[in-house]
């Protein structure tokens, strides 16, 4: 049910490690219609973090002090392991409150699907923090799609690779098969999500999934290509071991195609302690994609594009414009299921070397 417009909507956001403190929080915080409420960790040294970095909160050591007094509070957002994801989220519905869960929704599509399944009946908000479609990158090439600059697309190439050749630990590097560790499910799920996103649903899942670091637990240098229904593949890597970065984007379509190197910058801000206002998400010219047809971008050739500011603050205004309006979040749990079918296929193809048809995809 929409909500009444009156004092900001109050979070509740579990979990106050990099997701909760560096994406989360700060863009709650940023956010004219939400208030950061309690922040829910056992990590003492986190406790006094998140008091100093937002000192009208509240901190708890426990998400069953959240249920406790759930009418107190608007939303749950669950940012904490993969492995917590379900539980949560399923806690916190069954209090009767909207849930934000980071990404990946659950382990499992099943999972996920049973999630969906729940808040629809309870007839709450359940969305999944898929920021990357607001990356300035991201959203240049779907304009760029949308103006039919390229022509008609053939070819998805889009990168998440890295150079870090010691494993660093952690549960996202954990090779325990509850902690869905792993770049496949790590970036695999951004990834996914913004092929989704641009070409649709998919036939068919061939991939590769390696364990190159010596001390590695979990895969780290990972290849999913896509066939989507509509005829464009999508080829995706994810890598920590690439020593030399390939471009971030390469979009080949039947008149040009677009190159982007680089990442956005708005994690590297909110990382360095910088806040969502004036000029937030933009980069410099030389920094710039290209799309030409015929030449190079490496030694100058194409037009540069200028490169859309990146927007993570349009997600949580979204939320809470549903939440208030009852419109559509800008992220739903039913497009975060049919990503997980995607890295579930993946899974499958890599560790039995075949290619995966989607059940009911033509």
């Amino acid at each position: 049910m929409p909500l009444p417009v009156n004092s900001p909507l109050r979070v509740g956001l579990i979990g106050y490690g990099l997701a909760g403190s560096v994406f989360h929080a700060p863009l709650i915080a940023a956010t004219d219609d939400l208030v950061l409420d309690t922040v829910v960790t056992s990590n003492p040294e986190r406790q006094a973090q998140a008091e100093a970095e937002h000192p009208q909160v509240r901190t708890v050591a426990s998400a069953d002090e959240l249920w406790s007094r759930a009418d107190e509070l608007d939303l749950i957002v669950v940012a904490s392991p993969n492995r917590t994801h379900v539980p949560l989220a399923t806690a916190a519905l069954r209090a009767g409150l909207p849930v934000v869960v980071d990404k990946p929704l659950a382990g499992t599509a099943a999972e996920g699907a049973a999630l969906a399944d729940l808040a629809e009946e309870r007839g709450l908000l359940l969305s999944v923090f898929q920021n990357r479609r607001w990356d300035n990158d991201f959203r240049t090439v779907r304009q760029l799609i949308d103006n039919g600059a390229l022509g008609e697309v053939r070819r998805f190439e889009s990168r998440f690779e890295r150079w870090r050749p010691k494993p660093k630990g952690g549960w996202r590097e954990s090779g325990d098969p509850a902690e869905f560790g792993g770049l496949l499910y790590d970036l695999g799920s951004h990834l996914v999500d913004q092929a989704l996103t641009l070409f649709g649903p998919v036939r068919t899942v061939f991939a590769e999934a390696d364990v190159r670091r010596p001390d590695a637990e979990a895969d780290d240098d990972t290849f999913i290509a896509l066939e989507h229904a509509n005829g464009v593949r999508s080829h995706l890597w994810m890598s920590a071991v690439a020593p030399q970065l390939g471009p971030r984007f390469r979009v080949l379509g039947s008149e040009a195609g677009y190159v982007k190197y680089g990442l956005d910058p708005q994690e590297t801000a909110l990382r360095d302690g910088q806040r969502p206002g004036p000029g937030w998400g933009t980069e410099p010219e030389a920094a710039w994609g290209r799309l030409g047809a015929g030449e190079s971008p490496l030694t100058g050739g194409g037009d540069p594009v200028p490169t859309l500011p990146g927007d993570y603050p349009a997600y949580y205004a979204g939320i809470a414009a549903a939440l208030r309006d009852g419109t559509v979040p800008p992220v739903s749990a039913r497009e975060a299921v049919a990503a997980l079918e995607v890295l579930e296929a993946a899974r499958t193809s890599a560790a039995e070397r075949r290619t995966v048809a989607l059940p009911g995809r033509s």
